[in-house]
């Protein structure tokens, strides 16, 4: 794992991984509600697939970003949730400053609207 000073030694992250930590990051969720939650956010530009879906949870849990955890879904069956870690949520945090920045020059450049002007 890398160290917890070191936030920038993930940066940048894959928008997948990015949308993952953002939907975790009001709390913890099983799989199928982060799934919904991304293909919700991006408007369906992001369809997380099982396989791929739990790949990455598996990888972040390993990474120290997420922890897994399993609670009773009320039928008799467990189900596994997430939430996020200290380290993963300074994770989330630095890349969306990196985002942040990167709109910001995008506006400088006239690539985007500035806030607040009429197009």
């Amino acid at each position: 794992m890398a160290s917890a000073r070191d936030v920038s030694s993930v940066l940048p992250l894959g928008a997948s991984a990015f949308h993952i930590l953002l939907s975790l990051a009001d709390g913890e969720k099983h799989g199928y509600n982060i799934s919904r939650e991304v293909e919700d956010a991006t408007e369906g530009n992001i369809r997380l697939m099982p396989g791929a879906l739990y790949r990455y949870l598996k990888q972040m849990v390993t990474d120290g970003w997420i922890v897994e955890t399993m609670a009773s879904d009320g039928e008799g069956g467990r189900r596994r949730y997430y939430r996020l870690t200290p380290w993963g949520r300074r994770i989330a945090e630095a890349e969306a400053i990196r985002l942040e920045q990167l709109v910001r020059m995008a506006r400088r450049c006239k690539l985007l609207p500035v806030r607040g002007a009429s197009v």
